[in-house]
């Protein structure tokens, strides 16, 4: 697919395309550490979907799935996660049951329609050059509020799995040396993740399900965020 063959596709698309092969990402989301994280997001909104999504040229893969097994990939026009990158932000469709084509293409409705699909919010994953990437999404099959504390704590997720792309791209580069320096960030965060995982868990637990989801709890979410993003900061490659 050319960048002409599609009107919604930004500007920068071709050079987008460019660094996203330069980099070779997806075999580096296919691990563990990266499922961990959607079924983590997937929690903290308690929805029953949340995906990455990378967003190629035709088609957008899902390398790390809570939700969705079998859905590994799909073309491009018609997936939701495509319309954050050709936004070039984040986006929340509160009902699709209710949106046009004028908000999204028909492909993407008519997609979403055959899954049952009826809201959808996505985050903007990007690259360590700053273009996007993809996409840290979360779905559900039920029409849903989301407020504006809840897409900054998506945010911050989002930007903790970039941030997490980039060390692992970091230390790939750097054998033998940097693959053990990985492995050692990764049983880090991996711990880190469950930990955070178990705290969710319990104040659900303890307070019950509220939706949107309550701002102090998403607080306590944010501040372990931040900790592990500072983590990776300091022990990089």
């Amino acid at each position: 697919m050319s960048d002409s063959a599609n009107p919604l596709l930004p500007d920068e698309e071709s050079e987008r395309l460019r660094s996203l092969r330069a980099h070779d990402v997806l075999p580096t989301l296919i691990e563990p550490l990266f499922d961990e994280f959607v079924a983590l997001t997937a929690q903290v909104f308690s929805l029953p979907i949340s995906l990455i999504a990378v967003v190629e040229e035709s088609e957008v893969l899902y390398p790390a799935n809570f939700g969705m097994p079998g859905n590994d990939r799909q073309p491009r026009m018609e997936a939701l996660c495509a319309t954050a990158v050709e936004k070039a932000r984040a986006v929340v469709y509160h009902d699709l049951a209710v949106e046009t084509s004028a908000t999204l293409p028909t492909e993407a409705l008519h997609a979403a329609e055959s899954n049952e699909l009826r809201f959808y919010a996505g985050a903007l994953l990007r690259l360590p050059d700053q273009r996007p990437l993809g996409t840290l999404c979360i779905i559900d099959r039920q029409p849903r509020t989301f407020s504006a504390a809840e897409q900054q704590g998506l945010d911050h997720l989002a930007a903790l799995v970039s941030q997490a792309i980039g060390v692992r791209l970091a230390c790939q580069a750097q054998p033998p040396a940097g693959l053990e320096r990985w492995e050692q960030l990764r049983t880090h965060l991996h711990d880190e993740l469950r930990e955070l995982t178990a705290l969710v868990r319990y104040l659900f637990t303890r307070n019950g399900v509220q939706i949107p989801v309550p701002a102090d709890l998403l607080a306590q979410v944010e501040r372990r965020l931040l900790d592990m993003s500072r983590y990776l900061k300091e022990q990089q490659c």
